[in-house]
């Protein structure tokens, strides 16, 4: 997701400065226009806005405050967007660190993948001040596309939205793979049975676009299973502290929560769908 963020970024007439943990990321960093700064530190010195694009919430953690961590050279009078997927307790306590520091901090998350951050056409539930959300549109709308730039309220609203967004796709997945699997062994077609739900009130996202990956097998690695479940864990214990019921959350973090078990921390959003398929003896698959 970096490399192509940087590329846009570059490509808007930003002068863009990148870093990786893996010094091995400056060949792609360079070839994206941007230049390389060996650690975060060093990076965030120089910066008067600081974009950080990380796989959890432990990297951002080590990014900001670890070794040479960001925080001990950001000046004040810098933004710090966060863009990551990550806790949004995590969130909170940095961004207040970074308050402290008088930093102004935004989240803003994404939706899409790669193919999305190199059109610039990403999806970004921000959390924040309205007033930094303005000062820094013109940046956000060279990552994402404008009309799916949404302000959804104060600091770590963004954070939580994106989790709420990945909970129930998760659980459409879940939900929407069972569904086809009793009435694949029912004796139904797959693509009347896909057809059918489509025309009814159960029709969703998921059935229009992503269930045509499973037809194909195709069980989205852009994204690694041991995330998905870290995602679901950070949700259901919001809701916990929030004294909110959460019956069908608990029981679809489990369902990924086995997945990880039965095939390991590697990449796949749907290998829950894969996990149910070798229960159920059938796999969804579309005549070729």
């Amino acid at each position: 997701m970096g490399r192509p963020m940087c590329a846009r970024l570059a490509q808007a007439g930003y002068e863009v400065i990148a870093t990786d943990r893996d010094p091995r990321r400056q060949p792609d960093a360079e070839h994206a226009a941007a230049r390389w700064q060996p650690t975060n530190a060093a990076a965030a010195a120089e910066v008067d806005v600081l974009i950080t694009m990380l796989p959890a919430p432990d990297a951002v953690i080590d990014a900001m405050t670890g070794h040479e961590g960001a925080l001990d050279t950001l000046s004040r009078r810098a933004t710090w967007i966060d863009m990551s997927s990550t806790d949004p307790a995590v969130g909170g306590t940095l961004g207040d660190r970074a308050s402290y520091h008088q930093i102004r901090c935004l989240d803003a998350p994404v939706g899409g993948g790669p193919f999305e951050a190199s059109n610039g056409t990403l999806r970004l539930f921000v959390g924040g001040d309205a007033r930094d959300v303005r000062r820094h549109r013109r940046l956000l709308e060279s990552l994402a596309d404008p009309d799916r730039i949404l302000h959804v309220g104060p600091r770590t609203a963004g954070h939580t939205t994106k989790l709420l967004v990945n909970l129930l796709w998760f659980g459409q997945a879940v939900a929407t793979a069972e569904a086809l699997l009793i009435g694949r062994k029912a004796g139904i077609e797959l693509e009347t049975l896909r057809n059918a739900l489509e025309a009814s009130a159960a029709n969703s996202e998921f059935i229009r676009r992503d269930v045509d990956a499973l037809f194909t097998g195709n069980y989205m690695t852009s994204f690694g299973l041991e995330g998905c479940v870290r995602e679901l864990e950070s949700i259901t214990q919001l809701a916990d502290d929030l004294n909110v019921p959460h019956t069908l959350s608990d029981r679809v973090k489990r369902v990924y929560r086995q997945a990880l078990e039965r095939f390991g921390p590697v990449d796949g959003e749907l290998l829950a769908v894969a996990l149910l398929e070798e229960q159920a003896g059938v796999e969804l698959r579309s005549p070729p």
